[in-house]
């Protein structure tokens, strides 16, 4: 029986990510840094608009899988909720923007990657 690396394809899953992240970290600073908004409700529109862009480049590039309604769904409430969990730590304990981001960044990319790998854009059982 062949088994895969847990880890094949997250190169290309850093890659993505760090255009997503570009896209996060511009639409956050704008919410939160330019129009004053909180933190948890900057950071969870700016995961809302960089996970649109990572899914369906991750679906295509990085486990060649059909981006589908529930997968997009699956991925989105999962992530969204950990983003909204960071956001709102950081409102809590009065975090530095920057931090928030640099926190969330680093979660998001070890738990994205596994959770987008085993769940969402899981290998058909053979």
């Amino acid at each position: 029986m062949h088994r895969t690396p847990a880890f094949r394809g997250f190169s290309r899953f850093v890659s993505i990510g760090l255009l997503n992240t570009l896209i996060h970290w511009t639409v956050f600073f704008v919410l939160y840094g330019l129009l004053g908004l909180r933190q948890a409700l900057s950071n969870l529109a700016a995961f809302c608009l960089a996970v649109t862009f990572s899914f369906y480049a991750n679906a295509r590039y990085t486990f060649q899988r059909r981006a589908t309604l529930p997968r997009y769904l699956l991925f989105v409430t999962f992530m969204g909720a950990l983003s909204f969990g960071v956001g709102y730590g950081a409102d809590h304990w009065r975090l530095p923007g920057l931090l928030t981001l640099v926190v969330f960044s680093a979660i998001s990319l070890v738990c994205g990657f596994l959770f987008s790998r085993f769940l969402v854009f899981r290998e058909p059982e053979a």
